[in-house]
C-alpha cells in the first residue's frame, strides 16, 4: 500500500503547476471557441470546466486535457444559427438546440465506447498520425496569429506600432523562458511555461504597457468579461424545444458529425499522448468518459467538448501526468470564473500566445522532413494530405481521408502479390500454384492467371502459399470451379483452410468432390478471433 501511495504522489507537484499552467492557457481558448460557435463566453468556459474535470477523473487517458474545442465549434456555428432562426428574435433558441445535441452526442459517444470502437484508433497508419499532428500544428498557430489583430469599429485589423512591438516583444519573450529554464541545471524541474506567464503579466502590469489582456480579448468579441456563477442545470432546454421527431430529425445529424469529430480528435490525441509517454491508455474508456461529460455539460449548459491537443501537450512539457493535472485545471477555471476573473483579465495575452508557439514547435513532427526521401512516395503523399485537409477542413475529414487512402494503397500493392506458378505432372494434371494474399483487390489478377480453355482434362489448383481473406475470393474459386466443370473437366483443390472449405460445403455440396482432404494440410485461417489480440 505504501509503495502504491509512493507512485502515486511521486509527480503531484509537476501535476499541480502544469494544471495551473493549462487554466490559465485554457480560459482564451475557450472563449474564443464560443465566439466561434456563436455563444456567449462563459458557455465556452463552462464546457471546459465540467468535460475537463470528467475525463480528468474517469477518462481513459491519465494527463490529456479536454474542453471546447474549434474543431466543433465550426460545426456548432450553423446549428445555432439554423435554431434562432426557428424561433422569434431573441428568443436564442440556437443556444438550447445547441445544449440538446450536446446531450445526443453524448450517448452517442457512450455508445461507441460500450461497442468497443475506440480500439479501432490501432488502425490508423503512422503517416497518418505525422500529417495529423503537423496539420494541428498548423491550425494552432495560425489560430494564434488572430491575437495579433484588433477590433475597429466592429472589424479586425493588424496591430500596428507600439502595440504590435509590445505584443511582439513579450511573445519572443514568453518563448525564451520556456526555451531556457530548463537549460538551467537548477531549474530544470520548474514549470517553465507558468513561470514565463507570471514574469510577463508582471511585466506588462508593473510598466503599464499597452497590450491586449484577457479582458480586453473577452470585451473585443463582444463578452462581458470572465466573471460568472456556478453552472446551474438548464432544465428550459425540456421546455423550449419540443421534442418529437421532427427536432430529432434535426439534431441527429449534428450529433453524430460532432460524435466522429470528438471521438476521433481525443483518440488521435490519447494516441500521441501515448507516444510521448510511453504508456497506453484506454480507448473505449475515453469514449464512455467523453460521452458522460458531453451528457453533463449539455445539461448544465455548456457546448460540450473533446480533447484539446495544444492544452494536453502543454500538460505533458510542463510534466502532467496524472489525473490530477486535469483535475486542477478545470477546478481551477472554475475558481477563475467565480472569484478570479478581476486578477486573470489582466494577464496580457502575448503571454498566452509565446505559450501556445513553443507547443506549435513541440506538436509539429520536424522528423517528417528528414524522413522525405526514406519513406515510400505513397506514404509521404497521406501524409501531406491529411497535413492539407487539416488545415484547410477539419481533423475529421483528414483522417478519414488518410485512412482510406492508405487502404487503397494497401490493397493495391497487395493485389499485384498475386502468383500462381505452373507445372505440368508426368500424369499430364496441370498444378497451379497460387502464392500471395487472395482477396477483392487481387482476384481480377487471379482469374487470368487460369487457361480454362487450354487446360487438360485434370487441373490443381495448390492454395499452400496463398491467404483466402474475404468472401470476393470465395467467390473468385467458386466462379472458378463452375468453370472448368462447364468445359467437363475435373479440378481439384488442395490445401485450402478449414473457414474456407466449411464455407464452400455450404455453399454448394459438391465442393465435397472437389477439395482434397486427404494430405498434411496447413491450417490457414480467413479469420482471427480479434479478441485474442485485444
Amino acid at each position: 500500500m505504501t509503495e502504491f501511495i509512493r507512485k502515486r504522489m511521486s509527480n503531484v507537484r509537476n501535476d499541480i503547476f502544469s494544471g495551473i499552467t493549462v487554466a490559465l492557457a485554457l480560459v482564451p481558448e475557450a472563449v474564443a471557441f464560443a465566439f466561434v460557435a456563436g455563444v456567449d463566453p462563459l458557455v465556452g468556459l463552462y464546457a471546459a470546466f465540467m468535460v475537463g474535470l470528467i475525463t480528468s477523473i474517469f477518462g481513459g487517458r491519465p494527463g490529456m486535457i479536454s474542453g471546447a474545442t474549434g474543431a466543433l465549434a465550426v460545426v456548432m456555428v450553423s446549428l445555432v444559427s439554423e435554431g434562432n432562426a426557428m424561433g422569434a428574435e431573441g428568443e436564442n433558441l440556437g443556444l438550447y438546440y445547441l445544449f440538446a445535441t450536446v446531450m445526443l452526442m453524448g450517448i452517442i459517444q457512450i455508445l461507441a465506447g460500450i461497442l468497443k470502437l475506440g480500439k479501432f484508433v490501432r488502425l490508423i497508419p503512422h503517416p497518418v498520425m505525422m500529417g495529423f499532428v503537423n496539420g494541428l500544428a498548423i491550425v494552432i498557430f495560425i489560430s494564434q496569429l488572430g491575437m495579433f489583430k484588433k477590433t475597429v469599429n466592429g472589424k479586425k485589423v493588424w496591430l500596428e506600432g507600439n502595440q504590435l512591438y509590445y505584443m511582439i516583444g513579450l511573445v519572443l519573450l514568453t518563448m525564451l523562458i520556456m526555451w531556457g529554464l530548463p537549460k538551467i541545471k537548477k531549474a530544470k524541474k520548474l514549470p517553465e511555461a507558468l513561470i514565463a506567464i507570471v514574469v510577463v503579466s508582471s511585466i506588462a502590469i508593473l510598466v503599464h504597457l499597452d497590450v491586449a489582456t484577457v479582458g480586453s480579448f473577452i470585451r473585443d468579441g463582444g463578452g462581458n468579461g470572465l466573471g460568472g456563477g456556478f453552472p446551474t442545470p438548464k432544465l428550459e432546454t425540456f421546455s423550449k424545444i419540443p421534442f418529437t421527431w421532427e427536432t430529432f430529425k434535426f439534431i441527429f445529424p449534428y450529433a453524430l458529425i460532432l460524435a466522429a469529430i470528438g471521438l476521433i480528435e481525443s483518440l488521435m490525441t490519447l494516441n500521441l499522448i501515448d507516444d510521448l509517454t510511453e504508456t497506453r491508455g484506454n480507448g473505449n474508456k475515453e469514449c464512455i468518459a467523453q460521452g458522460s461529460a458531453n451528457i453533463v455539460t449539455g445539461f448544465f449548459g455548456g457546448m460540450g467538448g473533446c480533447a484539446m491537443i495544444g492544452q494536453s501537450i502543454i500538460n505533458i512539457k510542463s510534466g502532467g501526468r496524472g489525473r490530477l493535472s486535469g483535475i486542477v485545471a478545470a477546478v481551477l477555471l472554475l475558481i477563475f470564473i467565480l472569484f478570479g476573473a478581476p486578477y486573470i483579465e489582466r494577464i496580457p495575452i502575448a503571454a498566452l500566445v509565446g505559450v501556445m508557439f513553443m507547443v506549435v514547435i513541440g506538436t509539429f513532427a520536424w522528423s517528417s522532413f528528414r524522413i522525405i526521401n526514406k519513406i515510400p512516395k505513397t506514404d509521404l503523399f497521406v501524409l501531406v494530405l491529411v497535413s492539407a485537409l487539416t488545415v484547410i477542413f477539419d481533423l475529421a475529414i483528414a483522417v478519414i481521408a488518410g485512412v482510406i487512402v492508405s487502404a487503397l494503397v494497401f490493397s493495391w500493392e497487395n493485389a499485384k502479390r498475386i502468383r500462381a506458378r505452373k507445372t505440368i505432372r508426368e500424369d499430364g494434371t496441370k498444378v497451379y500454384e497460387i502464392w500471395g494474399p487472395l482477396f477483392f483487390g487481387s482476384i481480377a489478377a487471379f482469374n487470368e492467371k487460369f487457361d480454362v480453355k487450354n487446360d487438360p482434362d485434370m487441373v490443381e489448383i495448390d492454395f499452400m502459399e496463398s491467404r483466402v481473406s474475404d468472401h470476393s475470393a470465395l467467390e473468385a474459386i467458386f466462379n472458378i470451379v463452375e468453370k472448368y466443370e462447364a468445359e467437363g473437366k475435373t479440378l481439384r483443390l488442395k490445401h485450402l483452410s478449414e473457414e474456407c472449405k466449411q464455407l464452400l460445403y455450404k455453399s454448394n455440396s459438391k465442393f465435397y468432390d472437389v477439395i482434397v482432404n486427404a494430405i498434411d494440410d496447413p491450417r490457414y485461417h480467413v479469420v482471427e478471433n480479434p479478441e485474442a489480440f485485444n
